[in-house]
């Protein structure tokens, strides 16, 4: 059986309006991630809200024949959860529908070494960012709710961490690739890169690929990468606030 590719994707979005809608290749983003996700040998699930715009997600999946839970519109984590009771599956490799070139190998390699024994397998911090997801268990997502006092859970990471005992790992990658390489979808100059790989590349480049067109133009990363800085001090205070909040 294949691994279960939990793909999560919203139409809300501050910085790029609509972004999973956006023209990608022969259709559009959300319709690119969930072919990928086949061809890479995982089955796509997609996970959204139940707000009223994220209809179109839900009638996308649909004529891509893949199945769709909506819950939640604020608690990412709880709707991770009963997307895997409604799907009845025990763990997931998550794919994020801001990362249009992530890698199966490395997806599939991170789900593998989940079932060693681990409830949590981390992204390598040695892939290019949007390269690979997170591998998890059901049972690590549902002590993790059962815990949390606050309803922000968007950074789902820092609730994982305050479940006790908790048998984390972060995927090894031997030779790391071309630094400084940012493919996910949160501004327009992120667009714009990913638009240049696809145009080049095609749709279903692999790690390989990329890593050496960025390596033939170096300047390349210049596009974008100044807003990895800002994403991480925004990422950051997001989990200071979720972490105090559910303290409280």
């Amino acid at each position: 059986m294949r691994p279960a590719g939990l793909i999560t994707v919203r139409t809300g979005s501050s910085r790029l309006k609509d972004k999973c809608l956006l023209s990608f290749g022969e259709g559009n983003v959300i319709e690119h991630i969930i072919r990928r996700a086949r061809y890479s040998g995982f089955e796509p699930m997609v996970c959204t809200t139940t707000l009223a715009e994220d209809d179109i997600i839900e009638e996308t999946a649909r004529r891509e024949g893949c199945p769709v839970y909506r819950g939640s519109v604020k608690d990412k984590l709880e709707r991770w959860l009963d997307a895997c009771q409604e799907f009845d599956i025990s763990a997931v490799h998550t794919i994020d529908a801001d990362d249009p070139f992530f890698d199966g190998p490395l997806g599939h390699q991170s789900f593998r070494l989940l079932q060693q024994g681990y409830d949590i397998v981390y992204p390598s911090s040695r892939v290019f960012i949007g390269g690979v997801g997170f591998s998890l268990t059901r049972d690590v997502m549902a002590r993790a709710c059962a815990l949390k006092q606050s309803d922000d859970t968007e950074m789902m990471w820092y609730f994982m961490e305050k479940v006790p005992g908790l048998r984390r790992t972060e995927l090894p990658v031997a030779e790391a690739g071309t630094a400084r390489i940012r493919l996910t979808l949160d501004y327009e100059e992120d667009y714009w890169l990913l638009c240049t790989v696809l145009r080049v590349l095609g749709p279903l480049a692999g790690r390989a690929e990329i890593e050496d067109l960025f390596a033939r133009n170096p300047d390349l990363h210049r596009v974008n990468w100044f807003r990895n800085d800002e994403w991480k001090r925004l990422q950051q205070e997001k989990g200071k606030a979720a972490v105090e909040a559910s303290d409280v």
